[in-house]
């Protein structure tokens, strides 16, 4: 694990309670949105960030005045460069008490898309990709592993996001 990987762990704790304070003040409430994109051979496509650890399902935080639609589309446009075609699914909508007793995600399940190009690495997206579900990368979250299993594997639908066993 290179040194840059190391500090951003370190910090991770410190600045996801600094975002959130920040978001507890100026919104009240968190409302964010992820996608399940599945392509044509059932692989699903992941994110990895630069600020935070694992492998993730593109996805975002709902702005002002925004649709979870909306929000949706963008997200998924700006860390994957996936255009929605078809409308999206809505899985369910899940409260990540892990981050905040005010934080809500609605996950939506994406068939129908364009990706014109793979992404390049940026700023904010470390990596990403579509990986067979059977071969996802080893630090996929257990949140990620959870909305797969329940959207392709038939698992009940949890009532809160989960990133560990124990919550």
């Amino acid at each position: 694990m290179s040194n840059i990987h190391k500090l951003r762990r370190a910090l991770e704790p410190a600045l996801r309670r600094v975002f959130h304070l920040y978001w507890r003040l100026a919104r009240g409430m968190t409302l964010g949105v992820r996608g399940v994109v599945l392509d044509d051979a059932g692989r699903v496509f992941l994110i990895r960030h630069t600020y935070v650890s694992g492998w993730h399902l593109p996805g975002g935080g709902v702005e002002v005045g925004e649709t979870f639609r909306e929000a949706l589309g963008r997200e998924v446009m700006e860390e994957g460069r996936i255009e929605i075609v078809g409308e999206p699914d809505l899985h369910g909508v899940f409260l990540n008490s892990h981050v905040s007793p005010r934080d809500h995600v609605a996950v939506y399940v994406i068939r129908q898309f364009r990706q014109d190009r793979a992404p390049a690495p940026n700023r904010e997206i470390a990596d990403s990709g579509f990986f067979a579900i059977d071969a996802l990368p080893p630090d996929t979250t257990l949140g990620t592993r959870l909305r797969i299993a329940e959207v392709l594997g038939g698992a009940p639908p949890s009532l809160t996001w989960r990133t560990s066993a124990e919550s």
